[in-house]
């Protein structure tokens, strides 16, 4: 399997993992999304206990605004991570870069 189809696998498995403990088995409570964001982005994104940003997170994850978060909402959420950690780490490719040519 490549690590595009171990990736898309691993979103998969994370999300049922965490969703129907409080309920519907295709959605996500917002107790469920705490849960899988401290275990599965909690170094990446800091263990949050700020309850306020999580009721900020969860409404604007929430399109339909139905209480819940389904496999699309969390995907979006996913690919918003994924960007952000891509232009960390360009930027910091960027800085490096800069260093070195400085040096020389």
């Amino acid at each position: 399997m490549s690590k595009c189809q171990q990736a898309v696998s691993l979103l998969i498995a994370a999300f049922y993992e965490h969703s129907g403990k409080e309920g519907d088995k295709l959605t996500l409570s917002k107790g469920e999304l705490k849960e899988l964001l401290n275990k599965e982005f909690g170094d990446l994104l800091g263990k949050s206990s700020d309850q306020a940003k999580l009721d900020k997170m969860f409404k604007d994850l929430d399109n339909n605004q139905d209480g819940k978060v389904d496999f699309q909402e969390y995907v979006t959420l996913v690919a918003c991570i994924a960007m952000l950690c891509n232009e960390f780490f360009c930027e910091d490719q960027s800085a490096k870069a800069g260093t070195k040519a400085a040096k020389k």
